[in-house]
């Protein structure tokens, strides 16, 4: 299978940090420099992916707990950079796992699979092969992607599908969150967008991996949440021996070392079944991402509380960070996911 490719005006692959034709994003220009920022760190970061000197091994494949760790220095360093580049590796590891076109040097692969009610994508079969139309919400990377892997609803049912996104439009003023701007999420058209299904209808979601990257996800909101927490470490050093800064502070730390561990008894539980034959792994992400939402929540919390206003005001860096992070954590679903899991375990009760 191919997917087209985006090419340039002499029909070169294009690999700079724009996908052509997609222009960049509106708004102010903070956030224009902000988005024109993170996709060149984006396009660096998935070079260094495709030489190796990056790596982010396969989930299930022996080294899942390296994966969750290198999403997690990410995070640490940049939330907008991580959602970019979490999208291309998980990429990655659902067209090794559906049997896909292979990722070529040059390509920045996002997912956009998000599903909200309203109008959404769907693809149709002609003589010429899968076409997409409509409309997608929430495409991450959405100037700066050259390919993505999309959910669309054909006449057989939800299928998953490749397309270059040279011929997309997305919706300029879309995504008007502060939080996660530099991501560029925004509402994508598609109009008679050529596709190549990848995997059956539903494949996307009824793999293990779909779970397995669920967990991959938290991993991020987790290296989001100790880089929240270090305003606080720093401001509890300024301040020495002062009880409710330090109440704070080890409450942060006693949640972070928590989610720190379940994270990695996660990772070693799919490196054991990759392939969920003990059918735990919906069990398992919907337990991991709850519990490290709730840890992340609590430490925006913690650290709000103890410092006040001063950092969110005077330190532009914590202030995005920490407002990245509140945004990318309504990515869990909350009570629709706690009331599943809930249902999960009764139904076991009694069974």
């Amino acid at each position: 299978m191919r997917v087209p490719q985006v090419q340039g005006p002499a029909g070169e692959v294009r690999s700079d940090a724009q996908a052509p034709g997609l222009g960049g994003p509106s708004g102010p220009a903070w956030v224009r420099e902000a988005c024109q920022e993170t996709s060149a760190a984006f396009a660096h970061c998935v070079a260094e992916i495709a030489s190796g000197a990056l790596e982010f091994p396969l989930p299930g494949g022996g080294r899942t707990p390296d994966r969750f760790a290198a999403l997690t220095r990410v995070a640490e360093r940049d939330l907008s950079l991580v959602r970019l580049v979490e999208g291309h590796v998980d990429a990655i590891a659902i067209l090794a796992e559906l049997e896909g076109p292979a990722v070529r040097p040059g390509e920045r692969w996002g997912v956009w699979a998000a599903e909200p009610p309203g109008q959404g994508l769907t693809a149709t079969r002609g003589g010429h092969g899968w076409v997409i139309n409509g409309l997608k919400r929430y495409c991450s990377g959405a100037h700066s992607c050259t390919h993505a892997l999309v959910t669309a609803g054909a006449e057989d049912g939800r299928r998953l599908f490749a397309v270059a996104t040279g011929g997309c439009r997305p919706v300029e003023g879309s995504w008007q969150a502060l939080g996660m701007a530099a991501s560029d999420s925004a509402d994508v058209t598609f109009t008679d967008i050529p596709a190549v299904p990848v995997g059956d209808v539903e494949a996307y979601v009824n793999r293990p991996g779909f779970q397995h990257g669920g967990i991959g996800v938290a991993a991020c909101w987790y290296g989001g949440a100790r880089t929240v927490a270090r305003v606080l470490a720093e401001t509890a050093g300024r301040r020495g021996a002062e009880p409710l800064t330090d109440a704070h502070l080890g409450a942060v730390d006693m949640r972070l070392h928590a989610a720190g561990a379940v994270l990695s008894r996660a990772a070693a539980e799919i490196d054991r079944d990759p392939a969920d034959e003990d059918g735990t792994a919906r069990l398992r992400s919907l337990r991991v991402r709850g519990f490290v939402e709730s840890v992340c929540a609590d430490v925006l919390t913690h650290v709000g509380r103890a410092t006040g206003a001063e950092p969110l005001c005077h330190n532009p860096s914590h202030t995005r960070h920490a407002t990245d992070l509140a945004v990318y954590l309504r990515q869990h679903h909350g009570e629709r996911s706690l009331a599943e899991l809930g249902r999960l375990i009764a139904e076991a009760e009694h069974t």
